[in-house]
């Protein structure tokens, strides 16, 4: 949450965060530097209605209200009207509940924009399985993509090596025989056959692993 602190606001973007981020405080400086947050709602949150405005709940919203917190600390560390989006998730049976500082784009947009953070979240998900990033080896905002840019390439490459081959084993299997055989001499198709015939792989070889 502390993360929020060290953000340099941009007037007029969103920011898009789950609810674990909700502190009302920090919150409010994304209002008073003309920011826009959008954020799960807690459940437990206080608030008054001040106004309602009128949804088409064939697309899953359920409520569109513009309220004012009444909470002991939150209505204390954010004076300021906020925006309140109910929506009906169908494909996974959820209700939600968004928290905006945002009333000009449609409520429709709100729960959409909500959507988009959990394709980053996939995309995320994706690195982690797929990629074998298991830490950045810099900090900096250029070596964090350069590292996501190499790992990305190699599995391209892979990905093509394996449709051009015609090979039958997956392409994490690929990743985790070339990761062992990186510095040997041998076909490649020859070490993915080998792998098939489940040989065994010794992951405590002393061969430089370049996917690890």
């Amino acid at each position: 949450m502390t993360v929020l602190d060290e953000i340099v606001l941009e007037p007029g973007a969103f920011y898009i965060m789950d609810r674990g981020y909700i502190h009302f405080a920090r919150l409010y400086r994304f209002t008073l530097a003309a920011s826009f947050f959008v954020v799960r709602a807690r459940e437990n949150m206080r608030y008054r209605r001040r106004y309602s405005h009128a949804v088409d709940k064939t697309t899953g919203l359920r409520s569109d209200q513009t309220i004012i917190l009444t909470g002991q600390d939150s209505s204390h560390d954010y004076p300021a009207p906020a925006r309140r989006v109910h929506y009906f998730d169908g494909e996974h049976q959820r209700q939600l509940a968004f928290l905006t500082n945002n009333f000009a784009v449609p409520a429709l947009t709100i729960a959409e924009l909500y959507r988009s953070r959990w394709a980053v979240e996939l995309f995320f998900k994706w690195i982690k399985q797929h990629l074998r990033i298991k830490r950045f080896y810099g900090t900096s905002e250029n070596a964090v993509k350069t590292q996501i840019w190499i790992a990305m390439s190699v599995y391209l490459l892979v990905a093509i090596l394996k449709k051009r081959l015609g090979a039958g084993a997956s392409l994490y299997r690929i990743l985790q025989v070339l990761s062992v055989t990186a510095f040997e001499k041998m076909p490649i198709l020859q070490a993915i056959d080998a792998s098939q015939q489940e040989l065994p792989i010794d992951d405590s070889s002393n061969q430089l692993s370049l996917f690890n």
